[in-house]
């Protein structure tokens, strides 16, 4: 019998070799957090998987059925190393989509594009994912960690010029890019204004004392730029200390179901978040054609996700990119077209705020560069000002 480690060193070898040409069936690689410190996140495949079900009943793309194969890497960048040479090397995906993520994804970005294997529209907020020169195999999806840090600085100067800011961030690629953001918007009044900062890693089991060293600070307003378990953290932590700062939080975060629900309802109204989905807990829409064709979506291909949660929504019309991508492609199904195909977008999806496209160009691999404030009632993220829309610099 054969050295199973000389198998898979043939079935890797047989995959480089293949020629890239999927006749039937289109397989898509992901990698996501099913299990582990980013397991919020795991609704993203979810939403995704069951959106792909749908098209593959409605006769697929161009005559072709999907496979998406979701593979496990716990929130874990060396894992999702491993994970991502299997998809790559063993399954021959044509692509890795909505890979969750910064740190993770970076652990990736320079294989894949050795490899030249397009990593579509990544699940971060990184400016990194934008670099086209450099990474011309990596795109991103959402609107950048530094434009949300810009657009909060720049309503904190207009309506509490005097104010005295915190910031809580994870000690990563997302976190840092956040802290430069808010860096940036407040301009030469930073050094004053940011008066404390504190970081956590993913692997602790609270940010208890970094709060109780936040509000020591005499801070008046406090920035959550982090992931869902530790917004809930934060929140109730705050609470608990009697501490009344004006609240912002990372659209990262702004999910009722995975951050306000957990860490008590009553303790997060006022917190003001970012977003560019329709919140489907937001009453503002439920009378909108993009809200009904997504309920009636969920209702028979996923019944048992979130109705509420916002998470459900961005996997749905990330899905939905990738849908426009592939019809773009028509028959040349090639990486190369497909890359080619996801610089060249400008669609306004139905479950994105109205007026905010999805729009890609060979020099612009920032999707979407708009996004709206919203403030927490108690139900609810609803929207107030206009769309704020920051220019990335690169």
């Amino acid at each position: 019998m054969d050295d199973p480690g000389h198998r898979t060193t043939r079935r890797r070898r047989s995959a480089r070799q293949r020629p890239e040409v999927w006749p039937k069936e289109i397989k898509i690689g992901q990698t996501a957090p099913l299990s582990g410190p980013g397991s919020a996140y795991s609704v993203f495949p979810k939403a995704a998987t069951a959106y792909i079900r749908m098209l593959n009943d409605q006769g697929g793309i161009n005559g072709r059925k999907i496979n998406l194969i979701v593979a496990d890497d716990g929130y874990s960048p060396p894992k999702t190393v491993d994970q991502t040479r299997r998809l790559v090397e063993d399954e021959n995906v044509l692509a890795i989509f909505m890979a969750v993520g910064t740190a993770n994804s970076v652990a990736v970005r320079k294989c894949m594009n050795g490899k030249k294997v397009p990593q579509l529209f990544v699940t971060s907020g990184a400016s990194i994912f934008g670099e086209y020169k450099e990474y011309p195999w990596s795109i991103g999806w959402g609107p950048t960690f530094t434009i949300e840090g810009t657009a909060f600085a720049t309503y904190i100067l207009k309506n509490s010029p005097d104010a005295k800011i915190a910031l809580l961030y994870q000690n990563d690629d997302f976190g840092k890019e956040y802290l430069r953001g808010l860096q940036k918007g407040l301009g030469d009044k930073a050094a004053s204004m940011l008066i404390k900062t504190q970081s956590y890693e993913l692997t602790d089991p609270t940010i208890d004392s970094q709060i109780i060293n936040l509000k020591a600070s005499g801070a008046d307003t406090l920035i959550l730029a982090t992931t869902p378990k530790f917004a809930a953290q934060a929140i109730r932590e705050v609470s608990d200390l009697g501490w009344k700062p004006a609240t912002f939080m990372s659209y990262a975060s702004a999910s009722v179901t995975q951050v306000m629900q957990p860490a008590g309802i009553e303790r997060g109204v006022g917190v003001v978040s970012s977003v560019f989905h329709k919140d489907p807990s937001d009453p503002l829409w439920h009378d909108d054609p993009g809200y009904k064709e997504w309920i009636a979506f969920m209702d028979k291909y996923y019944p048992d996700g979130s109705k509420v949660d916002v998470l459900n929504v961005v996997g749905y019309n990330m899905a939905m990119t990738l849908a426009q991508v592939l019809r773009q492609c028509g028959d040349n199904l090639t990486r190369e077209n497909v890359m080619r195909e996801a610089a060249n977008l400008d669609v306004q999806l139905p479950m994105v705020v109205d007026g905010i496209r999805v729009k890609t160009s060979p020099t612009n691999f920032y999707p979407i560069r708009s996004l709206r404030l919203a403030r927490f009632d108690g139900t609810s993220f609803r929207l107030f000002g206009e769309n704020v829309t920051v220019p990335e610099d690169r």
